[in-house]
């Protein structure tokens, strides 16, 4: 799928008032970093919950997002994912998670999949068949949160999370494919690190082996970094596996992700 078209500003600064008002209300996608950043989520939270008639819900999320200790855009996104989760469940509340998973805004789709990642009663084989929906999203910051909401669980259950990301690495989608290594990655980003694949990351090499001459860019560059990220503690199981693929697999794509692996080891 392809990205939203609109370039957005460079700066904060930069936007104009009224594209900051329609990110505000929900009413369009932000379209870089830059406007993903400067979107008040509260703001956008009570507009969103007087649109769909439950600004009940409004005070006792924003109790829950002034406990933070540290604030930022990532913990307050999961705070009012994890707060709208347990309003949808005190209010029986079905319908909810689902309305905000399809919404027009970025961001409230990005308080989905905490609401996902986020819910207890989910089984790992549940939780990544819900997420899978925000996986394949248009839109790159839902793309990045719908890893980054069940990445702990992922943790917790990855023997069983393998045999799922390995089918999801076969995809026709990029997106998807892209989130079967992302969401395990040693090191990863803005996250915890998954210290059994830090010191055992063959544990993943099935996913590795299938994308290793992917097509996708997008692809690439996460195998790539999933690889960069091996190389920090193993950097042994990293040269070796990335001889080996310059043998078997000879490809541009190939030699694009070897670079990438080898690029802490090579400085």
């Amino acid at each position: 799928m392809k990205e939203v078209k609109r370039k957005g500003a460079r700066s904060a600064k930069d936007i104009p008032v009224s594209i900051l008002e329609q990110l505000n209300k929900g009413e369009i996608e932000s379209a870089n970093l830059v406007e993903w950043l400067a979107v008040d989520q509260i703001v956008l939270l009570e507009n969103v919950l007087n649109e769909l008639n439950r600004i009940e819900y409004l005070e006792p999320v924003l109790i829950d997002v002034r406990n933070l200790k540290k604030q930022t855009v990532n913990t307050i996104n999961e705070a009012i994912g994890t707060g709208i989760l347990k309003q949808s469940v005190l209010n029986n509340d079905l319908k909810i998670v689902s309305i905000i998973s399809k919404h027009k805004s970025d961001l409230v789709r990005c308080w989905s999949a905490y609401a996902i990642g986020r819910n207890p009663k989910f089984t790992i084989e549940e939780m990544l068949e819900q997420i899978q929906f925000l996986a394949a999203d248009k839109h790159f910051g839902v793309r990045e949160i719908s890893w980054l909401a069940v990445r702990h669980n992922i943790t917790k259950n990855l023997d069983r999370s393998f045999e799922i990301l390995l089918k999801w690495a076969s995809s026709e989608d990029e997106n998807i494919r892209r989130f079967a290594t992302e969401a395990i990655r040693p090191r990863g980003v803005w996250c915890e690190h998954i210290e059994e694949l830090k010191k055992k990351p063959e544990s993943a090499l099935k996913i590795l082996d299938l994308l290793k001459s992917d097509s996708s860019k997008y692809v690439q560059d996460s195998v790539g970094n999933w690889l960069n990220d091996a190389s920090k503690s193993r950097p042994d199981f990293v040269k070796d596996l990335c001889q080996k693929w310059q043998t078997v697999s000879p490809t541009k794509e190939t030699a694009y992700i070897i670079k990438k692996a080898l690029r802490t080891i090579e400085k």
